[in-house]
């Protein structure tokens, strides 16, 4: 017995076979466990471990079990173990593909040379392994003519690009563009056939989201023209826009006028100041810096739009407007009827606030009706439309914690001298009936009743506001009351 076990030992495919059968099992279910772990730890490689359990060590297997056939068991022209080899060496070279592009690129840190690499040259580098690669596996094991190959390859190479010089062109201009990187993905530019926001580069063509659809530069037009890159400025990219007013408009007012609004836009860059300049002939030119420069457009219309309440609301007359068919004294004195019972007054007594500075105001929708951490300049009851109230929450951001519509009262802290705790945004067109502060002290010394109102509704307000932190879970307000 131990003569046959030694006579099967000496055969030169047991030990082979007892490597396939006893090894296979421990490399699957090593390989089995490792797959598990990066699953668990939701690695890049997991699909690289995955195809080598399924398909790389079975084909080994299989491959080591070939060799092992005599061949006497089938002709001069076995071909079965060049078969398997083939496939394996197909795995083999996916496998090390996106094995060197998990380590080198998928795992770049931002910032870095491997991350900053255009994927074009990555997908010819690929390619170019893969050509090499498949012409190694080709000549070790089917003895194909490799210089044959590369000669051919070259041969067709040249009769491409004579006869595709144009093609060929555009696509190196391409190449060398990305190369030397101008910029990148996401940026900004103006180029002479348009501008706008970098959203592809390939072999042929950038690719820019400009405010009317896709815009498509040739790389060979790109490379041979000049042009901006806004997002790549050392200084945040400045908007302008000149904006004209009567004669009659003080000078001063008007550039107060178009710093706040300007101040107000919310794609405004925190870190800089809007200023405005007067160019004679009523002409002022504002500056303010965004952000982004893809929202110049946006930003430019939003601040034309809200230029018109705030002109309004001032008294300016901005294109050389004279007519205002909203705030007129007639519609003042209507809603100060409808509104005298709030005030405690008769009608007389109401209608008599429009010579002490009671009007009617507007403001767009989006606009900031009250700043929070502001003292306001009076008091406002709303006409029409509505508005949002917020207060400041932890990490800087705004916490909403309720609406005002018809009739509601804005600015009562006005009263007490406090400055507002919550900010007030206009949700729609906003009318409101804007009374000064000097009349409601006047009017509150002389009707206690209004002085209890505005007292209750500060109490309301304040109520309202710690309701709404404790709900979202936020520290209880400080002792601000809102308005």
């Amino acid at each position: 017995m131990i003569e046959i076990l030694a006579d099967i030992a000496a055969e030169p495919w047991f030990w082979p076979a007892v490597s396939v059968i006893v090894g296979l099992p421990i490399v699957l279910l090593v390989l089995g466990e490792v797959h598990t772990a990066m699953v668990r730890r939701d690695s890049p490689g997991t699909r690289i471990v995955l195809l080598i359990r399924n398909v790389l060590a079975p084909l080994g297997a299989i491959i080591i079990l070939f060799t092992q056939i005599p061949q006497e068991a089938g002709n001069a022209e076995f071909t079965w173990p060049k078969v398997a080899a083939t496939a394996f060496g197909f795995v083999l070279i996916l496998v090390l593909l996106n094995g060197l592009n998990l380590a080198i690129f998928v795992t770049a840190k931002q910032g870095t040379w491997r991350n900053r690499l255009p994927s074009i040259f990555v997908d010819i580098a690929r390619v170019l392994l893969i050509a090499i690669c498949l012409a190694v596996l080709f000549g070790w094991i089917w003895n194909a003519d490799i210089g044959g190959f590369f000669t051919a390859l070259g041969i067709g190479s040249i009769v491409i690009g004579l006869a595709l010089q144009n093609a060929v062109g555009s696509v190196l201009s391409g190449l060398f563009l990305l190369f030397e990187q101008p910029f990148e993905i996401g940026d900004y530019i103006v180029t002479p056939d348009g501008r706008g926001r970098v959203i592809a580069v390939n072999w042929r063509a950038t690719h820019l989201d400009t405010s009317n659809g896709i815009l498509v530069i040739p790389n060979s037009t790109l490379s041979g023209a000049s042009f901006t890159n806004l997002s790549q400025a050392t200084s945040p990219f400045e908007a302008s826009d000149i904006v004209r007013f009567a004669t009659d408009d003080p000078p001063q007012l008007v550039i107060d006028v178009l710093v706040e609004v300007a101040s107000g836009l919310p794609e405004r860059h925190p870190d800089e100041t809007p200023y405005a300049i007067p160019l004679g002939k009523s002409k002022y030119e504002i500056n303010f810096a965004l952000t982004s420069p893809a929202r110049r457009y946006m930003s430019l219309g939003l601040f034309r739009k809200r230029l018109w309440y705030a002109a309004r609301r001032a008294g300016l007359h901005l294109d050389r407007d004279l007519t205002d068919n909203f705030a007129t004294p007639q519609r003042t004195r209507e809603h100060l009827t409808r509104l005298a019972p709030r005030f405690y007054l008769s009608v007389p007594e109401a209608l008599a606030l429009v010579e002490r500075g009671a009007c009617l105001q507007q403001y767009g929708e989006g606009e900031i009706v009250q700043r929070a951490d502001t003292v306001p300049d009076g008091v406002r009851i709303i006409i029409s439309g509505n508005v949002e109230l917020s207060v400041p929450a932890s990490r800087g951001a705004m916490l909403p914690v309720g609406k005002l519509g018809r009739d509601d009262v804005l600015g009562v802290t006005a009263l007490t001298r406090q400055v507002a705790g919550a900010e007030v945004v206009a949700l729609v067109d906003l009318a409101v009936l804007f009374v000064p502060l000097a009349v409601i002290d006047e009017l509150v010394r002389s009707h206690p009743d209004l002085a209890r109102d505005m007292g209750q509704a500060i109490d309301a307000r304040h109520q309202l506001v710690a309701q709404a932190l404790r709900d979202a879970g936020e520290p209880p307000p400080v002792s601000l009351p809102v308005g």
